[in-house]
């Protein structure tokens, strides 16, 4: 029966600003009480909380939930093992690419360097 509901195709996703919980747990088949956990679990899951105390998902969470949900239910992760790999995922997007650093180096040395001159 698991075999069936992985295999099930996800909604599409409408062009809203902000989603309830509700309607995220029927864009991503996953239920609510799953994704308060995640957001315990996963850092990177953080809705708005407004009045109340009711959560609100903008689409980049629900992206982020279909990302959690492949990675624990249809790639076999753990909870640590996918923590681990979005974070992994994040830190190679915000390293940008690999030569940024040398170049952000050598552009800090040149201006070092036309300081001292001007000194």
């Amino acid at each position: 029966m698991l075999d069936l509901i992985n295999k099930q195709e996800l909604p599409g996703i409408p062009s809203k600003r902000y989603f309830t919980i509700g309607e995220v747990s029927s864009l991503c088949l996953v239920k609510p009480h799953v994704l308060r956990y995640w957001e315990a679990e996963f850092p990177q899951l953080k809705p708005v909380k407004r009045a109340g105390n009711r959560r609100y998902y903008q689409y980049d969470e629900v992206l982020l939930v279909r990302r959690i949900k492949n990675l624990l239910y249809e790639q076999g992760y753990t909870i640590g093992g996918a923590r681990l790999k979005m974070a992994e995922r994040n830190n190679s997007e915000t390293r940008g690419h690999p030569n940024a650093k040398s170049n952000l180096l050598a552009d800090v040395v040149k201006d070092l360097d036309s300081i001292i001159k001007s000194l």
